[in-house]
């Protein structure tokens, strides 16, 4: 039993001793009691083991949000297995990528999802043939009640680092495109649920909404952790329609939403939307840059600012700008989350200086997948760390007033749709064109709230941006096909 299952069992008790359930998941016009939620968690537990499941099995979860993510997950953390959650529209090369950094004995899919494990990738695709898996299923199970199947898998279980068991694992992207697997515990789960309480005073009877995707590491702690940790209850919605959330927000007094530029710049144009009557409301924009124009229109529009925050799967919540005075800034520190300004190697910068951003808390996390061999001398970014320090890859500043700017980051990640996408894979991926000389990928950002990535070619020989597009269209995922390419005369 880990942690996730203790809290949902602390909130049904906390409702029952104050005389009733109250709601804990509300899904378009599905309410689901704690209760009712702790009922339908124990049975699927039950279930799953069933099917072969046990303690400390890593189990990823290719579904979008939906309560059953929500009730897998806590089943899961009934038995001790830990949770992987996986974005189910990867494609077939980077699932692959993924699958070979992370050791997983099932994996729950989607009704009419192909078989993660058969060779997505096509490598062991024969002539005439069907593709070849490369681990043979165990056993496939359907799940009671869904369309949803459970496929199990022969493997072998991860070292834990010095006897500490993993809970939830989130995939992200390392520098170069390659999948990296940030690994939580139990500490790293009560550092951000701490963390959440006290900057943002989250209790029972609050409302959260989560349009974000659980699977991202904004949907899953801005959303599903925030809720569970302290006894509210979750709006769960995908994010696809504007005026839905402008109800929500209005309509059920959220207490704490996350989302990004764009997404606050769809809910800005809403004319007939209502302002929001609590002030104490806490939207808060992460991931890229809140341009001004934005948060005027947002708090012009609702009464009430965006607020910028600084958060990654690495770190976790770090750093808000709660007054909403300074958009161009993600904030001061939370409560028990120390950030610096520091050198590469994580000498002191003086006051004021540009450097690369350190972070160190109970949040930030300090095992990743796969775990790769230390350069002497060096730390890695985004996974080093020196005196429980973790240098997260980012570059920026403090001013005067405490408040931390970001400016670019140290390797070439950059984010597009909640997404991390390596500019180096799409500029090897089009310099793999012999008519291409160099490629230059950039990230821009528009007062939309949009990000774009465009690439400047230099040709070695004719050279059509219709045809480079076409190009990384077949090799590449689609958010990460440039917007627009450049050629140079």
């Amino acid at each position: 039993m880990s942690l996730l299952y203790e809290w949902l069992e602390a909130a049904v008790q906390g409702r029952t001793a104050a005389g009733g359930s109250g709601h804990a998941i509300v899904y378009h016009d599905t309410y689901l009691s704690w209760r009712g939620l702790l009922h339908r968690v124990e049975r699927r537990a039950r279930e799953l083991v069933g099917m072969g499941i046990q303690g400390n099995d890593w189990v990823g979860l290719m579904l979008g949000n939906d309560p059953e993510f929500i009730v897998l997950t806590l089943a899961l953390a009934k038995l001790g297995a830990v949770v992987v959650p996986i974005d189910p529209t990867t494609g077939s090369r980077d699932l692959d990528m993924t699958l070979e950094a992370v050791p997983l004995r099932a994996i729950v899919t989607r009704p009419n999802a192909v078989d993660p494990l058969a060779a997505p990738s096509g490598a062991l695709r024969m002539a005439g043939q069907a593709p070849q898996p490369r681990i043979a299923a165990e056993s496939r199970h359907r799940i009671s009640g869904t369309l949803l199947t459970c496929s199990l898998y022969p493997w072998t279980p991860p070292a834990t680092e010095h006897g500490v068991p993993a809970l939830v694992a989130l995939v992200t992207l390392d520098a170069g495109g390659d999948p990296k697997v940030v690994v939580r515990d139990a500490a790293n789960l009560r550092g951000i649920a701490a963390t959440l309480g006290a900057a943002l005073g989250l209790g029972p009877g609050e409302n959260v909404l989560a349009a974000a995707p659980l699977f991202d590491c904004q949907g899953f702690d801005l959303g599903f952790l925030a809720a569970l940790a302290h006894g509210a209850t979750l709006f769960l919605d995908d994010g696809t329609a504007g005026p839905r959330l402008a109800k929500i927000l209005v309509d059920q007094t959220i207490a704490l939403y996350a989302a990004t530029p764009r997404e606050f710049a769809a809910l800005s144009r809403i004319t007939h939307a209502k302002p929001i009557a609590r002030p104490s409301a806490r939207l808060l924009c992460s991931g890229v840059p809140l341009p001004e124009a934005i948060a005027r229109a947002f708090l012009r529009r609702f009464g009430v600012p965006a607020l910028s925050c600084y958060q990654s799967c690495e770190t976790g919540p770090a750093a808000i700008d709660l007054e909403g005075s300074s958009p161009d800034s993600v904030g001061k520190p939370l409560p028990g989350v120390e950030i610096r300004v520091a050198s590469a190697a994580g000498a002191p910068l003086p006051d004021g200086s540009t450097g690369p951003v350190w972070a160190r808390g109970p949040g930030v996390a300090s095992r990743f997948l796969p775990a790769l061999p230390a350069r002497r001398g060096q730390i890695a970014v985004g996974r080093g760390r020196l005196d429980g320090w973790l240098r997260t890859g980012d570059v920026g500043r403090f001013d005067a007033d405490g408040r931390l700017h970001l400016s670019h980051r140290e390797d070439d990640l950059v984010s597009v749709d909640r997404k991390r996408v390596a500019l180096g894979e799409i500029e090897s991926c089009l310099e793999s064109r012999s008519e291409v000389k160099a490629a230059q990928a950039l990230v821009e950002y528009d007062d939309s709230g949009s990000t774009q990535i465009v690439v400047r070619i230099t040709p070695s020989g004719r050279c059509k941006a219709n045809a480079m597009l076409d190009h990384c269209a077949r090799r590449l995922a689609p958010y990460k096909v440039p917007r627009r390419i450049e050629i140079a005369d």
